[in-house]
């Protein structure tokens, strides 16, 4: 099976190779590794002690980042090397103040495993979410470094749970502690004879709940809000839009809205502003003068999403109509009702919302009507779901230190 998965390995970064020249998240996935064992050796002190956290992407960071800043408070003497596998989340988060070090993580090879850990004394290790690198679960695993899972995951359809995943398992018993989302998850690892596991929650939650606290006002955005009601749309993608505009143009209600596209390619904007009847604004082409009169701002700059919630009434999430729906907690901490689009069962925080009536899944444009009617409508209902969605969040914090409680006092 490792035979297998080496050359599963192989084949994957060719295939990368190959489409990096057409490709521009390809491209940066090849150039990001091109000397990069060279480069951590040119960077990073060998002698120095490092707790490491790797993050596939984005997403992911956002749940590592929690315990990486609780670690920080607790331990400011230590050094962080953070290490990410995709472009989405090196690009974004390599000036990332919380670390001291950060990297994309090398193919996953024997060879490059080996370099990399005979270059860093790394002091514990925590891998995000779905993570299972088997060389380097296996190096850390065999040089005796503490491994430890975070916010994982496990659902009965992965590899893990089948008649043939025997060697997959082996590699979860290779970690020393796995802190997972929830009790399904737990349920399954005990199924299969992983008992050194624990239900923590998600971190994302300490995040998000923490951002909620630590937010400033910018005057642009409250001369914008003014006293109307506002609706702010995040990670929105063509058919979340689609939707968005109808009502947009067509409603009898006179809100503003702040539309956040998941993507901000210039001529995907250019396209989304001209639709709208109603006098519209991009951000990184404001003109303050006009803020009152503006019905619609679109934000065409990465990084403000998580603090334009707190300016929000009502809001929406984007993804729904895709692959599935993006992160609805930064809204819901805000006590803000949230609306999505059908796909959302992979996400256990969307489930619980709707299930508490702070979240309303829509299947098309009449659903999102009547929600979003009923709302501003219905200050009361307003009001109630709102509340329903921030005691939520406030009733899921505590993961973070809950790990690190734990971590830290394994290490000593």
């Amino acid at each position: 099976m490792r035979l297998a998965y080496d050359l599963g390995i192989r084949i994957y970064y060719l295939l990368i190779l190959l489409v990096s020249p057409f490709n521009e998240k390809a491209k940066l996935w090849i150039k990001g590794r091109k000397g990069l064992l060279h480069r951590i050796a040119e960077e990073v002190d060998p002698a120095s002690s490092l707790i490491w956290f790797h993050c596939s992407s984005l997403g992911e960071f956002e749940q590592g980042r929690p315990v990486i800043e609780k670690i920080r408070d607790q331990s400011p003497d230590k050094k962080i090397l953070l290490t990410f596998y995709s472009p989405s989340g090196y690009e974004i988060r390599k000036n990332y103040e919380g670390a001291d070090h950060v990297f994309y993580l090398p193919l996953d090879t024997r060879k490059n495993v080996k370099r990399f850990l005979d270059l860093l004394s790394i002091e514990q290790a925590y891998f995000v979410k779905y993570e299972f690198w088997y060389h380097f679960v296996a190096g850390l695993h065999d040089r005796n470094i503490p491994l430890y899972l975070i916010s994982g995951i496990f659902r009965k359809s992965q590899v893990f749970f089948s008649w043939y995943g025997g060697w997959y398992r082996r590699i979860l018993k290779k970690f020393d502690h796995l802190f997972v989302q929830q009790k399904t998850s737990l349920e399954l690892l005990k199924s299969i004879g992983i008992k050194h596991s624990t239900v923590s929650g998600d971190t994302r939650f300490d995040r998000v709940y923490d951002i909620s606290r630590k937010i400033n006002d910018d005057e642009r955005f409250l001369s914008f809000c003014g006293d109307s009601k506002i609706i702010v749309a995040g990670s929105t993608w063509p058919p979340d839009e689609e939707i968005l505009l109808h009502y947009i143009n067509e409603s009898r209600h006179s809100c503003k809205w702040i539309i956040a596209p998941h993507e901000i390619h210039e001529s995907e904007i250019e396209k989304l502003a001209k639709k709208i009847k109603h006098k519209t604004q991009r951000f990184t082409k404001l003109n303050v003068d006009e803020l009152r009169e503006t019905r619609v701002l679109i934000i065409d700059s990465i990084g403000l999403l998580s603090s334009l919630y707190q300016y929000a009434h009502i809001t929406y999430i984007g993804g729904g109509f895709g692959k599935g729906i993006h992160n609805t907690l930064e809204a819901a901490t805000f006590g803000n009702p949230v609306i999505f689009g059908p796909n959302y069962s992979r996400f256990q925080e969307a489930i619980d919302l709707a299930d508490r009536k702070a979240a309303f899944p829509i299947s098309g444009y009449e659903e999102f009507k009547s929600a979003m009617d009923g709302f501003l409508d219905d200050p009361n209902m307003l009001k109630t779901s709102g509340h329903s969605a921030e005691t939520y969040v406030k009733s899921m914090v505590g993961a973070s230190s809950m790990i690190v409680d734990y971590t830290l006092k394994s290490k000593d």
